[in-house]
């Protein structure tokens, strides 16, 4: 069972507001989770973006919680960049707010949270790291591009089955603004709804 707060966040996306290109876009990884589904394997999602430090760790987290929402138990959701950075303050401020309950493991340069949705599941490790970082699957996932640009500069990413462009706006353009706190929530909203209609699609055996 999650963290009520964080179901009452997905009771209210709306997904009828998501356009029709939209769901285009969504389409591969709804017939991805679909085929493991129906061959009972494991769901291995990587969400990558340049600097693995907010839209992919916004869709990793949010990914993991909906799947559990939906009764999906063998999803396991990763993140990573072509790049290893930090993972933005304000992205763990937008989670918190959403009900998640995140506390830091480790402190530096890279800080370690540990991101919890349900009392009784794994916590998310949230960092920073490359997307073939040892912490990462090495084969059989998706690899979903959350960002346009590390989609153009990262032609091939090792092992994965299948890659799945699903690019997002980058919140960061609100850094130091007044509107930053606003476009983060907007961002992660965008992204979560964008999920739980991936995963409302899926059809249980």
């Amino acid at each position: 069972m999650g963290f009520s707060k964080i179901e009452v966040v997905i009771d209210s996306l709306d997904i009828t507001t998501i356009s029709k290109e939209r769901r285009k876009v969504l389409a591969p990884l709804i017939t991805f989770i679909q085929t493991k589904v129906d061959n009972e394997s494991e769901i291995r999602l990587n969400f990558i973006c340049t600097h693995n430090s907010r839209r992919s760790h916004f869709s990793q987290v949010w990914a993991q919680a909906i799947a559990s929402y939906f009764n999906l138990d063998n999803v396991v959701c990763y993140s990573g960049g072509t790049e290893a950075t930090a993972l933005y303050p304000m992205v763990i401020e937008t989670l918190q707010n959403s009900g998640f309950k995140i506390e830091v493991i480790s402190d530096g340069n890279n800080p370690i949270y540990s991101i919890k949705y349900a009392n009784n599941q794994h916590p998310i490790l949230g960092f920073s790291k490359i997307y073939d970082s040892n912490f990462n699957p090495t084969s059989e996932f998706a690899a979903i591009m959350t960002c346009s640009h590390a989609d153009g500069n990262c032609p091939m990413i090792s092992g994965a089955e299948k890659r799945i462009p699903i690019t997002f706006e980058d919140p960061k353009i609100s850094d130091g603004t007044v509107q930053q706190k606003e476009v983060y929530a907007e961002r992660s909203l965008q992204i979560a709804t964008q999920l739980k209609y991936v995963f409302s699609e899926i059809k249980h055996k």
